[in-house]
């Protein structure tokens, strides 16, 4: 599955680049709540959530299905047609049907298949979210539940949740990243300028691919490898691009039915996208494959030397040794008239790393 943002009409002003507290703010939330798929901000997360008043902790469980699976739209800019591109507004400063609906969705851990523009007051909606969040780990059914019975008051304790945060962590370490943000914004705006929409979109993922028009039979187009499927086309609703230093390694693309889409990227991204992890896994999967890395893990070798330790031809060995090479798993050392062949240790211990950080990306 993946992302589409096809560019035909893509022209300058429909891709905005901004910073946003509150997207930062969630990206932070999620960290502190599922900081086991953020291996280097664990201990910042075990500061923040170990020093904390026991209200502060109780928010984060209570309010989890809001930035853990599915982020809530709520933190994006874009929800209010009269400001400019990429303003955002306070979550608890959203309308009541707007919120709810938005918390709904969030509940149900997802858009397709669902109506809830009118969940407050019909009961087929609420039926189905109730039903959709009693499938779900807790607490998406409580908050449902929650939501259905008094929108407003849940409202409420989310915007105090919200204040909360911010003095608890948020406006310190806003003070901190803001600088860094503004940074990524201006060299992905000085991209689009110089290089068009298609390279300064590439350029937000390992994933991401360009696809001439030509080639495909259709609209210029970049695609991201994603576990969900969108079609997005800034020529119709223009594009939110947003930087996160603690949302990496994710890159989310918020792509909600009536609302500006929004591509919330990792200021720095990842060296190895999926393609390429689950290809190295692949690779190392072929037994004549390992016993080679096993040789020259040891030390570096010609192809004539590994050729007869495995009881292999000459261009058996090339094809083995130029699969791994591709990959990067093998680096090459020429001495005088000869070439020798090593394994990147480095590159393998990173396997597992690259795995987990691409699978999350």
């Amino acid at each position: 599955m993946s992302v589409v943002i096809v560019l035909d009409g893509a022209v300058r002003g429909r891709l905005t680049v901004t910073v946003s507290p509150f997207a930062e703010l969630a990206a932070c939330l999620h960290v502190l709540t599922e900081h086991g798929h953020h291996a280097g901000r664990t201990a910042w997360a075990r500061q923040v959530t170990d020093s904390a008043a026991p209200e502060f902790r109780a928010g984060l469980r209570r309010f989890a299905p809001l930035w853990t699976a599915l982020r809530w739209r709520g933190f994006y800019p874009g929800l209010d047609a009269s400001a400019p591109p990429g303003h955002g507004s306070p979550p608890g400063a959203l309308p009541l049907d707007l919120f709810a609906e938005l918390t709904a969705y969030t509940c149900a851990s997802g858009y397709h298949g669902f109506a809830f523009g009118r969940v407050l007051r019909d009961r087929t909606q609420a039926a189905a979210l109730r039903q959709a969040a009693s499938g779900l780990a807790e607490p998406h059914l409580r908050l449902a539940e929650d939501l259905l019975r008094d929108p407003q008051a849940l409202r409420a304790e989310l915007a105090g949740f919200v204040e909360l945060c911010r003095r608890v962590f948020f406006d310190a370490l806003w003070a901190q990243t803001e600088p860094a943000l503004a940074r990524a914004a201006h060299r992905v705006r000085q991209r689009l300028a110089d290089e068009g929409p298609a390279a300064a979109l590439v350029s937000l993922s390992p994933s991401g691919a360009r696809v001439a028009g030509e080639a495909a039979g259709g609209p210029e187009r970049v695609v991201f490898d994603k576990v969900h499927h969108a079609v997005v086309s800034p020529a119709r609703t223009p594009l939110v691009l947003i930087p996160t230093l603690y949302g990496a390694p994710h890159l989310l693309v918020k792509n909600e039915p009536g609302l500006p889409p929004v591509v919330h990227f990792p200021v720095e991204t990842p060296d190895v996208g999926v393609t390429l992890a689950r290809s190295r896994m692949l690779a190392l999967t072929d037994p004549r494959r390992v016993r080679l890395c096993r040789l020259i893990a040891r030390q570096a070798m010609t192809t004539a030397d590994l050729a007869a330790r495995l009881s292999m031809t000459r261009p058996q060995v090339s094809r083995h040794l130029r699969v791994l090479r591709d990959l990067g798993l093998v680096r090459v050392e020429r001495n005088g008239r000869y070439v020798h062949y090593g394994l990147d240790l480095a590159a393998v211990e990173r396997l597992g790393r690259d795995v987990a950080v691409a699978l999350q990306y």
